[in-house]
């Protein structure tokens, strides 16, 4: 049976061995068969559709660039999901991402009064 077929069934069965992996964050990676930062990048994407916390924002940002992801990657993420998560999501997320990008979203703003 092949990796993903057995991790599949797996799942479906609720193997406690599994979900205990899978829940337990980092080895989860190695437990999804993915490169790092093709896991980071869709750690991050599930941070736009759950509508998470700055901090969550800033984590996974941190996770996605330590495994190599840039910042037009990381933004490119946000863009690949909006037909899936919505648009007004998409909205709310760009300013937290940019905070976890260093972005100063205030500055920006501010400018556009100018």
């Amino acid at each position: 049976m092949d990796d993903y077929t057995d991790r599949l069934r797996k799942l479906a069965l609720g193997d406690e061995v599994l979900v205990a992996a899978v829940l337990a964050g980092e080895p989860n990676r190695e437990t999804s068969g993915l490169e790092d930062k093709i896991h980071a990048l869709v750690r991050l994407s599930t941070t736009f559709a759950v509508d998470a916390g700055q901090t969550s924002y800033q984590l996974a940002v941190e996770r996605a660039l330590a495994a190599g992801a840039t910042p037009d990657e990381i933004a490119g993420t946000l863009l690949a999901v909006v037909g899936l998560t919505g648009v007004p999501r998409a909205v709310a997320a760009a300013p937290m991402l940019a905070l976890a990008l260093g972005y100063d979203v205030d500055a920006a703003l501010e400018g556009l009064d100018a």
